[in-house]
C-alpha cells in the first residue's frame, strides 16, 4: 500500500483522504455547482462513499493520486490531485473543492503544489488537465498554473479541452 504524502503549503495541507471525511466530502460532491462541470453531476452519498475508496484505492495502484486539501486549521475544503485511473489517455491534474472554498485561491494553491510533486518528486515529463469546455473557472486556473492548451478529445462520453502543463515552467508558486 502507498502511503500518501503529506504535503504542506502557505494556507494549506494535502494529505490522505479519510473515512472522516466522508460527510464534507459528500456534501461537497452533492452541491450541483460543484459537480456541475465534472462530468457525472450531483452524486449520491452512496456514490460519493464509493468515489471516496476509489481516490483512496488509487493512490495503492498506481503510488500517486488525490489529496484531501485542509486548511491550516483543518477546514475540508476539497480535493486535489493526480489522477489516471485505467484506460485514462495521460496522467491529470484535477481539482474540486466545496463551494464555499472558492475565490480563496486554494485551488491554486493546492494544484501548484500537487503538479510540483508529480514533475520534482515523482519525475514525470508529461502532465494534462481535461476541462469542460463551458468550465470557464477551470479553465483559468488551468492557463493561471501555466498550462497550454493541447486540443480537445472525447473522454468518457464528453468532448474536453486538453491543457497541457509542463516541466520547464518556473515554479509558479509565486505568481499572484
Amino acid at each position: 500500500m502507498s502511503r500518501t504524502p503529506l504535503i504542506e503549503t502557505e494556507r494549506l495541507r494535502l494529505r490522505d483522504l479519510r473515512a472522516t471525511d466522508f460527510a464534507a466530502y459528500a456534501a461537497m460532491c452533492a452541491d450541483p455547482e460543484v459537480m456541475k462541470y465534472l462530468g457525472s453531476g450531483p452524486l449520491s452519498a452512496e456514490d460519493a462513499w464509493r468515489q471516496l475508496a476509489m481516490f483512496l484505492g488509487h493512490w495503492s495502484l498506481r503510488g500517486f493520486g488525490m489529496w484531501a486539501v485542509e486548511t491550516r486549521e483543518g477546514e475540508f475544503v476539497g480535493r486535489v490531485g493526480l489522477h489516471f485511473p485505467h484506460g485514462w489517455p495521460d496522467r491529470e491534474l484535477g481539482w474540486a473543492l466545496a463551494r464555499e472554498h472558492w475565490g480563496r485561491g486554494y485551488a491554486f494553491e493546492a494544484a501548484v503544489a500537487a503538479r510540483n510533486h508529480a514533475f520534482r518528486d515523482l519525475r514525470w515529463q508529461s502532465l494534462v488537465s481535461y476541462v469542460l469546455p463551458e468550465n470557464s473557472r477551470s479553465i483559468r486556473l488551468a492557463e493561471r498554473l501555466g498550462a497550454r492548451p493541447a486540443g480537445t478529445m472525447d473522454l468518457r462520453g464528453h468532448r474536453v479541452l486538453v491543457f497541457a502543463h509542463s516541466a520547464d515552467l518556473p515554479d509558479t508558486e509565486a505568481i499572484p
